[in-house]
């Protein structure tokens, strides 16, 4: 039983071993839709040992074999804890074989009373997510050959969490600034009212993500909570960034295609394009804004316009995965509202390029270039699930949960955004159509892929 799943990768082995050791490596190569959390990251591929969280209070320890350790051919791992160790004996080896220049096999053994049709998914998923970043980071080197020291707020949330494991592994130093007492030293305390006045010294790049969530029925508490963890923080953090004499060049800060007002209909929104209305379009001005003060000083500021996040770890998809797997899902209203969504690997992407790519800067679309129809986005993911999707939900639903101004902002919003700047700029998404984006993200692969 168990598996052998090889695939080559456009790298030397020499790169795709010290790609391995860095922090953030398990990180991304972790499916999604699995139920684990890392607890404990080995801090090595010799003799340290990783631990993930499982359901039901268990834990799964990976302890690395020193005997079997062999730079850069090889390394191993095996399951280290009862009683999971006696239930589900598991060996996992890691080979790296020249192939040719710059080209090597990558070839994982992983030796398991649990059969391959059951781990085929898992090591697709990893294979392509080690090209795919590898690729990335290849590409990012023909615009800055070495590598920076990034500063990240909201690094512990969905999208900083696999941004920050993105960066680290491709030997970025990543500062997070974070609100409590520093633990590392790639920890900086961070007070969103007053952030100290050396807190970016040393740093080429921030990259500002934290704020308050947006899902939530929008009372006025809400709302408050909404403006007041983005506007001022943001202006604070700007005015740091501003006066550092040692600090960075780039400003990057997390928007949202909120901007552009709920109710756009089939008008295709370009970056250029004015601002509708509602509380969110306000929210993002103000937000945009905010950064002022450092494009003012001279740094090149950029505002990442995200859309709807895919993602079986969080936001809209966490939510309805589990009521179409029982065949619950449907469309939402009349189901023909645009939804201008990206997949979160692309949207790590966006956020490595307007870190490296001088050319960018201002407003940017975050958005697939294929934006659907709501009732198209149901019908593909109960594909991908192989499940119906007969029930829609009726407007007064989201209602009944949002409240009739969170409803119509969120989840009735009819946007259809497109990525202009980033087409412009020549951009390689991931995952540009949904069926490919979810089936990365749900593991859902056709038989014929990997």
């Amino acid at each position: 039983m168990g598996i052998v799943h090889s695939s080559v990768v456009e790298a030397s082995r020499d790169e795709l071993f010290a790609w391995h050791t860095r922090a953030g490596a398990f990180t991304r190569l972790s499916p999604p839709w699995q139920p684990l959390s890392l607890a404990k990251e080995s801090e090595s591929l010799e003799s340290g040992r990783a631990e993930l969280r499982m359901p039901g209070g268990l834990t799964w320890v990976a302890q690395h074999d020193a005997k079997e350790y062999d730079p850069p051919h090889r390394f191993v791992d095996y399951s280290a804890a009862l009683p999971l160790r006696l239930l589900v004996p598991w060996r996992h080896t890691h080979t790296f074989d020249v192939v040719s220049e710059g080209r090597t096999r990558v070839t994982d053994r992983v030796d398991t009373i649990v059969p391959g049709q059951f781990l085929r998914s898992t090591f697709v998923y990893r294979h392509r997510q080690l090209a795919d970043d590898l690729a990335r980071h290849h590409w990012a080197s023909t615009l800055l050959p070495g590598p920076l020291t990034i500063a990240v707020t909201g690094s512990s949330g969905l999208v900083g969490s696999a941004l920050t494991a993105f960066l680290s592994t491709g030997g970025h130093r990543v500062i997070r600034l974070v609100r409590r007492a520093p633990s590392t030293r790639d920890e900086r305390r961070w007070n969103p009212d007053a952030p100290a006045a050396d807190l970016l010294d040393g740093v080429d790049a921030v990259i500002h993500l934290a704020g308050a969530s947006i899902a939530g029925r929008f009372t006025d508490g809400h709302r408050r909570a909404i403006r007041d963890s983005r506007i001022e923080p943001t202006r604070r953090l700007a005015e740091v960034a501003a006066a550092s004499g040692q600090g960075p060049k780039t400003f990057v800060s997390a928007s949202a295609i909120g901007y552009y007002g709920p109710d756009r209909g089939d008008e295709v929104l370009h970056e250029q394009d004015p601002r509708g209305d509602g509380f969110l379009a306000d929210v993002v001005a103000d937000w945009e804004d905010a950064a002022k003060p450092a494009a003012d000083a001279g740094l090149r500021v950029v505002h990442v316009r995200t859309g709807i996040v895919q993602s079986p770890s969080g936001g809209v998809l966490r939510l309805q995965r589990p009521l179409f797997e029982v065949g619950l899902g449907g469309r939402l209203g009349a189901g023909t509202q645009w939804l201008s969504w990206i997949d979160i690997d692309d949207l790590i992407d966006v956020y490595h390029r307007a870190v490296v790519d001088s050319g960018l800067s201002g407003p940017v679309n975050a958005v697939a270039p294929n934006p659907v129809r709501n009732e198209e986005y149901t019908a593909v993911l109960a594909s991908v699930l192989h499940r119906p999707a007969f029930l829609p939900v009726p407007d007064f639903g989201p209602k009944l949960l949002l409240g009739e101004q969170g409803a119509r902002e969120l989840a009735l919003a009819d946007q259809r955004v497109t990525p202009g700047k980033l087409e412009g700029r020549g951009h390689r998404f991931r995952r540009p159509d949904l069926d490919t984006a979810l089936r990365h993200q749900l593991g859902r692969f056709k038989s014929e892929e990997g």
